[in-house]
């Protein structure tokens, strides 16, 4: 089970707020968060990842990553979550396949993930040569590479047209469930899960 427990000053146009979120969640499910624009969705996603530091409380992910009481504070690369950022945050010098090859050097692997992403014909190319949606699906790879058993991604269909969002939702549904991963995903749009999320959290109000 992983259990969050967690308190952060959000900066806001009308001073500071306070964001307490207080969740636990199954492991193997797939959850979704929502919420207005700027309630702290992202950071919510970053403090787990340990990209953020809370200011106080507990994340406990098969063992515990941060307790503000007992200073403690696991760095990223012990988490070993799967992160897809929002901007994708891809590296503009890696081709497409060193991208994955640079997260592990199980070939077979990476080949697999090519071809659900829809990739395996842009091996040699370089981000800046990548469609919006090609670059989306990297990002989407690249987190799926390490095999993580917690998978965080953050508005990862926004640019996928319809018909490749479905199909490759399908595909990510059953590596999902081989990898025995736990996924936390945040969406603008909502309906894009329905009949896939197990839970949903609602963040706040708008800060």
């Amino acid at each position: 089970m992983i259990t969050v427990n967690i308190q952060k000053k959000l900066k806001a146009y009308n001073g500071v707020q306070l964001l307490h979120l207080q969740k636990a969640f199954v492991p193997g499910s797939i959850t979704r968060i929502t919420g207005p624009s700027g309630a702290g969705k992202t950071t919510f996603l970053k403090m787990i990842a340990g990209l953020i530091k809370p200011d106080s409380g507990i994340i406990k992910a098969y063992e515990v990553w941060f307790d503000a009481d007992k200073k403690i504070n696991l760095p990223p690369q012990q988490r070993k979550t799967g992160f897809v950022f929002q901007d994708y945050a891809l590296f503009p010098n890696m081709t497409v396949k060193q991208h994955l090859e640079y997260a592990t050097d199980d070939a077979a692997w990476i080949e697999r993930l090519l071809a659900i992403g829809g990739l395996d014909t842009f091996t040699a190319h370089k981000p800046e040569y990548l469609s919006g949606g090609q670059q989306q699906r990297l990002a989407i790879l690249r987190a799926l590479a390490i095999k993580p058993r917690l998978l965080l991604m953050d508005e990862p269909f926004s640019a996928l047209d319809i018909k490749m969002k479905g199909g490759l939702l399908t595909d990510l549904q059953k590596l999902f469930k081989e990898l025995q991963a736990t996924v936390i995903i945040v969406s603008h749009n909502p309906q894009e899960l329905d009949g896939i999320a197990d839970d949903e959290l609602v963040i706040g109000s708008e800060v």
